[in-house]
């Protein structure tokens, strides 16, 4: 394999910049640009050219190659901040939502099925269940204690490098990265307001559905994590350790991998943004190879990803569902880089 870690120090390989050249390139045929400089036989794909432009440029190579084995990677976790009354779902449940996505009943596993996508579902926090990745059960209650131990956050991250490393060398040409767990917008929350300077008020939604009284409950939460959050800012596992979780480190080691693999990422949901933020600072760059699929009403969401510097290509509504939106528009980006490639 590739690009390995320093495991001892965990630090990442250079993440080398996506293709220029070939973006560029894919850019031009488009006719992206002024009007003056427009190729008379561009094809005008709009923000699905920009799509397929950063797949020449992930790819290296211009007429892009069509895109033959997408992966759907969901990081699982429960988070003890639940306890709270923070969710719409019970503290703990997570594994009973992941049984769903497994037997394949779940909206977001019928939707990988019907684009004909892969789906892996990693449980690196769960209250019960086993698995190969696991970090710990559950993660503390980060408006009183840390999330993680300085080791568990070590095995969060490198469970999720090295997923990454499974998935890019068994021929994934693209993935899209995924979360579930109850209790995890309010960690993702609290790390989108520690990294971007926020108020709670500011970052707090309505994750999974909750009402007036479990969003006030949620502010707080997020405002007491936040308050042990602080300090950190400037060391990112740090953060991850006090105010993240098992999926936020899988994740944060996941995309940051990835970058360092030269795999694009397409990007969904608060959870998995916020994971990304803290990977841009493990990994520099990495954001280079990640997508944005769509926009939801979480403002923490909208935070991350004008920090990201990261436009979203859809606005489909989707809010506590927003990695379905991901896995619906594999063939909406696979059709735009078929067409370029058609044209070039």
């Amino acid at each position: 394999m590739s690009g390995q870690p320093d495991t001892d120090q965990l630090s990442f390989a250079e993440v080398t910049p996506v293709d220029g050249t070939a973006r560029a390139s894919a850019l031009a045929a488009l006719g992206a640009g002024d009007t003056f400089t427009r190729p008379p036989d561009a094809v005008d794909l709009g923000k699905l050219g920009t799509a397929a432009a950063w797949v020449a440029g992930c790819q290296g190579y211009y007429p892009p190659r069509a895109l033959t084995r997408p992966r759907v990677v969901v990081f699982a976790a429960d988070h003890g901040v639940a306890e709270r009354g923070v969710s719409a779902r019970p503290a703990g449940s997570t594994g009973a939502v992941v049984a769903e996505v497994e037997d394949g009943s779940s909206p977001l596993a019928v939707t990988a099925d019907a684009v004909g996508a892969g789906l892996r579902v990693i449980g690196v926090g769960l209250a019960e269940g086993a698995s190969d990745y696991l970090v710990r059960r559950s993660s503390g209650v980060i408006d009183v204690a840390d999330a993680l131990t300085d080791d568990e956050v070590r095995a969060g991250v490198r469970a999720g490098m090295a997923v990454a490393d499974v998935e890019v060398d068994s021929g994934a040409d693209l993935l899209i990265a995924a979360n579930l767990g109850v209790g995890s917008t309010t960690a993702a929350s609290t790390l989108v307001a520690a990294l971007t300077g926020s108020e709670p008020v500011a970052v707090v939604g309505r994750g999974s559905g909750i009402d007036d009284a479990g969003w006030m409950r949620k502010t707080i939460a997020v405002r007491d994590a936040l308050r042990r959050a602080r300090p950190h800012l400037a060391e990112p596992l740090a953060l991850l350790r006090t105010a993240g979780g098992a999926d936020l480190a899988a994740l944060a080691g996941f995309l940051a991998q990835a970058a360092v693999r030269r795999t694009p990422v397409l990007l969904a949901g608060l959870t998995v943004s916020a994971a990304a933020m803290v990977a841009e600072e493990l990994a520099p760059g990495a954001r280079q190879w990640w997508l944005a699929v769509t926009s939801t009403e979480e403002p923490a969401h909208r935070l991350a990803l004008e920090h990201l510097d990261l436009e979203p290509l859809l606005d489909l509504g989707v809010n506590g569902d927003a990695e379905l939106a991901a896995v619906a528009a594999v063939p909406v980006i696979a059709t735009a880089t078929r067409v370029l490639a058609a044209t070039a």
